[in-house]
């Protein structure tokens, strides 16, 4: 617990160790006549922020009663985190930056000069550069390894990590954190104990700073001694891992499967989500054909439904877009929604096609038929007519024939 204390002071001698060389100048160039010589009384100091340092400077003595001249300073130091150099103009006497006090911090500069006599052009020094190794203390392999962050749907983020190769008996593990709106650091609000002690810290959102650097370092003691410090530095908006993704809901409308689900939960904005899609269709043959779609921005997607499917799986995840981060996880999947379809063969599409032709050819031929037979008996049934018409007058004429006499 003497290590814990007493962490912040120890930083702090720490920042008194740091480089403290004055440059010694072996510029040539000159302009105007005056010597454009490197900044002289260069330091780096280290105000405890794990790793966030101050370097200062002063005007070179051979530009000390310059007039009528513009003096600025070019300042490059190289980010062990992306492993490249930056670079930063400015006319004032300071600047601080992130390093990884793990590797060693480098820092080059030079003056630039700018006077009416130079006709607007810009005269550059030559470059100096300081190179500052830290000391490493601590028993050897004990540096903490697997050290990964995740903030999870933007509430809470937490922090893990793995004991080194070497972990001397009863060695406690401790993480302090800061970022620029913090002003000295602090330490973890809430570790995650696992059966072989402090594996991993939870920070609430209220603890956070997204874009900014967010300063980490997990030290630890032992009755063997200080464990070797590690130091990580991040942005927390590159670390997001969304919730999962709830409500699917699969239909099909003419032939198309159609698939609609709701953002996930969690303080993630919708404009910041993009979406994957993974389906897996059954055909009736038992093979599967699986197809992923990404950077979908809705919530919606349709897909024309294979005609000799049987079933069609869906699952869904997301990630924060390019839009609103350089990095982040994808979510867990979601919970598969499948639609099952009716596969009916070629062969048997054909069959019923010539069943219904079939059909309503019979229909047509029974039509016919029946119109035909009602002539035919029409037509019997005026020829009967008539024989009795003319059978009636026929008998009529007889019987008036027979009976006239007898009426005389």
């Amino acid at each position: 617990m003497l290590l814990l204390n007493k962490f912040p002071a120890w930083l702090s001698v720490f920042a008194l160790l740091l480089l403290t060389q004055e440059p010694v100048s072996t510029s040539e160039v000159t302009a105007c006549g005056l010597a454009v010589d490197p900044p002289a009384n260069i330091e780096i100091t280290d105000p405890g922020f794990l790793g966030y340092l101050s370097v200062h400077w002063t005007q070179p003595a051979s530009l000390q009663n310059l007039t009528g001249c513009t003096v600025r300073y070019q300042l490059r130091y190289y980010d062990t985190y992306e492993e490249r150099w930056r670079s930063v103009r400015t006319v004032k006497l300071t600047y601080a930056a992130q390093f990884d006090l793990e590797k060693p911090v480098k820092v080059r500069i030079l003056t630039v000069l700018k006077c009416a006599c130079t006709n607007g052009t810009e005269v550059q020094g030559e470059e100096n550069e300081w190179v500052y190794t830290p000391e490493t203390t601590g028993v050897a392999g004990s540096r903490i390894r697997d050290f990964h962050c995740v903030y999870y749907g933007k509430e809470y983020m937490e922090c893990t990590w793995e004991s080194g190769p070497v972990q001397p008996p009863n060695s406690q593990h401790y993480l302090y954190y800061w970022h620029r709106e913090m002003d000295e650091t602090k330490e973890c609000p809430e570790y995650i104990i696992l059966s072989e002690g402090r594996r991993g810290c939870r920070f609430p959102r209220e603890s956070l700073l997204e874009f900014s650097k967010f300063n980490l370092c997990v030290n630890g003691s032992s009755p063997a001694g200080s464990l070797k410090m590690a130091y990580f530095s991040i942005e927390v908006q590159n670390h997001v891992k969304p919730t999962v993704v709830s409500s699917v809901h699969v239909s099909e409308i003419d032939g198309e499967l159609k698939l609609d689900w709701s953002p996930p939960s969690g303080q993630v904005p919708e404009h910041c989500l993009e979406y994957e899609v993974e389906s897996s269709i059954t055909m009736e043959n038992g093979k599967e054909k699986q197809m992923v779609l990404q950077n979908l921005e809705d919530t919606s997607y349709g897909v024309p439904r294979e005609a000799e499917s049987q079933k069609t799986c869906f699952r869904i995840r997301s990630k924060v877009n390019m839009y609103c981060a350089d990095g982040g996880f994808w979510s867990d999947w979601s919970q598969t929604k499948y639609k099952e379809t009716q596969y009916i063969p070629k062969w048997t599409y054909l069959g019923l096609v010539g069943l219904v032709v079939i059909g309503i050819a019979g229909v047509i031929i029974l039509c016919l038929s029946l119109w035909i037979l009602k002539k035919i008996c029409i037509k019997k049934i005026n020829k009967k007519d008539a024989l009795y018409t003319l059978y009636k007058e026929k008998v009529n004429e007889t019987m008036l024939t027979i009976l006239s006499p007898i009426f005389k």
